[in-house]
């Protein structure tokens, strides 16, 4: 291919897959963008980043800062929600080419004639691309550069700042070289700050060993909102098969009155766009997310693409199941998990886009009803390329609908649900204990460019896992981990009441909850408070209240001398919120160290008095030094200060 343009443009970042795949932002966000532009030789060159809203016609441009090494950066704001388009594009400026060679001469007492007529042909052709005021300027300098009596004039005007700045501003683009095109796509911004709580409506009566309502889970809304709560999400909530109905315990026989695990869905009482009848009716439904919504709270549905062998599905579109040759389907497995109770999806059936087409129309019709957010089961055992058009298809009609991927598996699993679409990540953090693992999990997510695509929530604990470091755990093991959960991430989340009150009893050997509510109504008292529900509370609104707990990328871990003592500095974009978390890994016993302020960051000088304010129990700090002594004991195993300067 033939380019007479001298102007290479590459390494354009922030891109992923080349470009194939969009990175993301919220309302407001910030994309800083850098790319190498290079000449041949030594000439002038410039470079601009140029970006659009896909609802406008004209690029907006910003010019591009050179920084080291041929590189040149520079960002834009995304003012709204979807796509923008952006590139980078360079040329050789051969105006301040010309005010660069002159300005070499000048220095070095040479007659510059000849330079300052060609100076006059390039101010010829800016006259009609300036306004008034500059286009007099103009003509008056072509005058002087035309007439040698005016020459110690000339060469003064030659090399000002003025004419610099008209250059700068009117680039004459010839030959330009432009990058290709890159996507970002924008969300609402609780894609990045979100505070979620999950319980099972079933288990909200307060007569124990009664199903629950949705008409009971109204006395709860208050509680979760107070907690400072903004999503709350529902297992599902359809109708439970009757046929291989699991029992307590996931037993594969149930008993007379068991009810089954709510993720084997579909039976006589209707599928996917069906409630259970024991939960309530539609209106009832409808009511309770209203209710929800003049709380601030936006109720989470979840997307769990499998049939229970009853599912109205088996009959009405058998192709959509793979049979054997009895006539019988394999039920699902994962494992050593066995789920006799669903049936997977045949995803390669030849029916495929009517399959595809009713997924999409399940999600519309919730969306009809008033969900905004749903948790998706198991997408890592569905096509990439269907969650990107179901997602896309989606988000086309309706921008607003945010989809967490709740997937436990491979690393570059994960990362690729994220890259087709989905909003945010379930993740590793359950299982990362000491430091080094949880600086480096966070470090990755944060320092690679998995920032650009994956959104990660932290979950202490789910109703399918409960982790080894929790069972029998001491009150200060689950501060610690939601202190850690809600200071390293923005998005974050538990399974309550069982978080918060300490329930961990498991299953001999396994990360499973003995008496799984997945299998069976529990009675709880909900509105008993402890330690735990009051610093859950505390710090919830903290992270309301502080920028720098708003977003996940912006974090730098500093030196403590002490593995048991884990630090970090946030910051928001502005600088104007600024906090230091400071949390003891150790569940038992006192740990003391000493912490690296990072001064450069805060920018203060050594010696320099700061107040470091705790935010918990609002005792203040002043720090002199960047070496700072403390001391945390498990009562209270961690410090979130507000850095005051």
């Amino acid at each position: 291919m033939q380019n007479q343009s001298r102007i290479v443009v590459e390494n354009v970042a922030p891109q992923i897959n080349g470009g194939n795949i969009f990175i993301k932002r919220v309302v407001d966000e910030i994309v800083p963008v850098t790319a190498d532009v290079l000449v041949d030789g030594h000439d002038v060159i410039q470079a601009s980043l140029l970006y659009k809203h896909e609802s406008e016609k004209k690029w907006s441009e910003t010019r591009m800062n050179p920084t080291f090494n041929d590189e040149f950066s520079a960002s834009f704001q995304t003012i709204k929600q979807g796509f923008y388009s952006y590139k980078v594009e360079g040329w050789v400026d051969y105006a301040l080419n010309w005010q660069h060679g002159i300005q070499r001469k000048i220095d070095d007492y040479q007659h510059v004639n000849s330079e300052l007529l060609e100076g006059a042909v390039l101010l010829e052709n800016m006259l009609t691309n300036v306004n008034e005021d500059d286009k007099n300027y103009l003509l008056h300098l072509i005058f002087i550069f035309k007439n040698s009596e005016h020459y110690n004039e000339a060469i003064k005007e030659a090399v000002s700042e003025r004419l610099h700045s008209v250059f700068k501003h009117h680039p004459e683009k010839l030959l330009t070289n432009c990058s290709q095109e890159f996507l970002v796509y924008v969300d609402r911004k609780k894609a990045l700050f979100s505070t979620w709580y999950e319980f099972f409506p079933r288990s909200a009566s307060e007569q124990e060993g009664v199903h629950g309502t949705f008409n009971d889970c109204h006395r709860l809304l208050p509680r979760v909102a107070q907690m400072g709560f903004d999503t709350l999400y529902f297992p599902p909530i359809h109708p439970i098969g009757e046929v291989n109905r699991k029992g307590k315990n996931n037993t594969t026989v149930a008993q007379e009155g068991d009810v089954g695990s709510t993720w084997g869905i579909g039976s006589r009482f209707g599928g996917h766009k069906d409630i259970h009848p024991e939960l309530g009716n539609l209106d009832d439904f409808k009511h309770l997310i209203a209710k929800a919504t003049e709380l601030g709270i936006e109720i989470a549905m979840d997307f769990a693409l499998q049939a229970a062998p009853d599912h109205p599905w088996v009959k009405e579109h058998p192709s959509w199941f793979k049979w054997r040759p009895d006539g019988t389907v394999q039920y699902a497995e994962n494992p050593p998990k066995k789920y006799q109770d669903i049936l997977p999806i045949y995803w390669e059936t030849a029916d495929y886009k009517n399959l595809w087409q009713e997924c999409l129309d399940i999600l519309l019709y919730w969306i009809d009803c008033g969900i905004r957010v749903f948790r998706v089961d198991n997408p890592h055992t569905k096509p990439y390329y269907f969650w990107n058009w179901v997602i896309s298809e989606v988000k086309k009609q309706h921008p607003d609908i945010l989809f967490l991927a709740e997937a436990f598996t491979k690393p570059k699993i994960m990362q690729q649900l994220a890259k087709q679409g989905y909003t945010q990540s379930y993740t590793y953090f359950t299982w990362r204990e000491s430091k080094h693992e949880l600086m480096a999990y966070v470090n990755e997510l944060t320092q690679t460019n998995q920032r650009e695509f994956m959104r990660p929530n932290f979950w202490p604990n789910t109703p399918d896992i409960n982790p080894f470091h929790l069972q029998g755990a001491p009150e200060s093991r689950y501060l610690q981990r939601y202190a850690l959960a809600a200071t390293l991430s923005s998005n974050i989340g538990i399974y309550g009441p069982v978080f918060e009150q300490m329930i961990s009893t498991p299953i001999p050997g396994k990360e499973e909850y003995y008496m799984s509510e997945k299998f069976q109504l529990c009675h709880y008292d909900w509105f008993k408070e402890n330690k735990i529900t009051a610093l859950i509370t505390k710090i919830n609104h903290i992270r309301k209240q502080q920028e720098s707990y708003q977003q996940t990328n912006n974090i730098k871990f500093l030196e403590t001398g002490n593995d048991q003592l884990i630090a970090f500095y946030k910051w928001n974009d502005a600088k104007t919120n600024e906090t230091l978390t400071i949390i003891s890994l150790d569940a038992y016993h006192s740990q003391s160290g000493s912490v690296q302020l990072p001064i450069q960051d805060v920018q203060i000088h050594h010696g320099q008095k700061i107040e470091v304010e705790d935010l918990v129990t609002r005792n203040c700090y002043n720090w002199y030094n960047e070496w700072n002594y403390v001391e945390i004991h498990p009562t209270l195993p961690f410090h979130i200060f507000k850095i005051n300067k």
